[in-house]
């Protein structure tokens, strides 16, 4: 006889092949006759290697594998932007990429690596004896999402000069126009503001006319202003409480130029003079430069 069967036993896996069914076959009934065993099916995936089967051939790879190591590398990313908020934005980016991440993903992923090795003493600085005060810093970057057109949201928050919160998100909604996107992550700043607010109530501490840090003079008008407008009646009524909280006196919206937007460093990539500053301003310096 001709045929051969060959088998193949990786602790409790186990895979074979023949060049007859009926060998497959027989073999598949001793093993379940003899062991307690699961269904055996077609070789599809077998210790991290997929297996394809053409007319032609076989195709094999690790695609599978190199999506759970890409996920694994933004997940311990992600972990250290509780204590690293300056690049925040770009490892949620390339986290939006983790269902089918491409070559170009991994390399900017690597060059986010590359920046943490050059930069490993950096950490945030929380100094003593500053006055108390509450502020918050929102941006965005207007249908700067190429894919779907959504914006992207920035938001930073500071007690005592100190920053204390930080957020990057993309936005659920297309906006029509800059005025929009920003009302809506203003919106975001205020809520956490009012969260704010209310932790520190607990200490004691009573806070009112928040200022709330926007470099869009139509998104500050449209907070104040009550009527809706033709190019303002299509935003979602959620959005509008913040309305509400600038007339009771919980938040203020004050104008601030963009060179000084330090929400900026969430919503886009800078360039190196401007990444620079606003990573200084937010705090973030090296632990071994500043005196003890």
């Amino acid at each position: 006889m001709n045929d051969i069967l060959l088998v193949q036993i990786y602790v409790d896996d186990i895979i074979f092949g023949a060049t007859n069914d009926y060998l497959c076959k027989e073999f598949s009934n001793d093993m379940q006759s003899e062991f307690e065993m699961s269904m055996m099916v077609e070789l599809y995936f077998f210790l991290g290697l997929q297996i394809r089967k053409t007319k032609n051939g076989i195709f094999i790879n690790q695609s599978k594998y190199y999506i759970k190591k890409y996920r694994g590398m933004i997940g311990s990313l992600l972990y250290l932007t509780a204590s690293r908020p300056d690049f925040m934005f770009i490892v949620c980016l390339c986290a939006i990429y983790q269902s089918n991440p491409k070559e170009p993903h991994l390399s900017a992923v690597k060059r986010i690596m590359r920046y943490l090795l050059g930069t490993i003493n950096l950490a945030l600085w929380y100094p003593k004896n500053m006055p108390f005060n509450l502020v918050g810093y929102s941006d965005s970057d207007f249908v700067g999402c190429k894919i779907d057109r959504n914006s992207t949201s920035g938001t930073c928050h500071f007690i005592r000069s100190a920053l204390v919160s930080w957020l990057t998100k993309k936005q659920n909604s297309v906006a029509l126009s800059t005025a929009e996107v920003e009302y809506i992550v203003v919106g975001s700043c205020c809520a956490q503001i009012l969260w704010m607010k209310q932790q520190l109530s607990h200490f004691g501490l009573s806070l009112d006319h928040i200022p709330i840090k926007c470099d869009n003079t139509s998104a500050i008008n449209l907070s104040k202003n009550p009527v809706l407008h033709s190019r303002t009646k299509h935003i979602e009524i959620r959005h509008h409480f913040l309305r509400d909280h600038v007339q009771k006196g919980d938040c203020v919206l004050e104008f601030v130029e963009s060179k000084n937007q330090l929400a900026d460093i969430f919503t886009k990539p800078l360039s190196k003079e401007n990444f620079f500053s606003i990573k200084q301003e937010l705090g973030i310096l090296d632990s071994y430069q500043i005196n003890s």
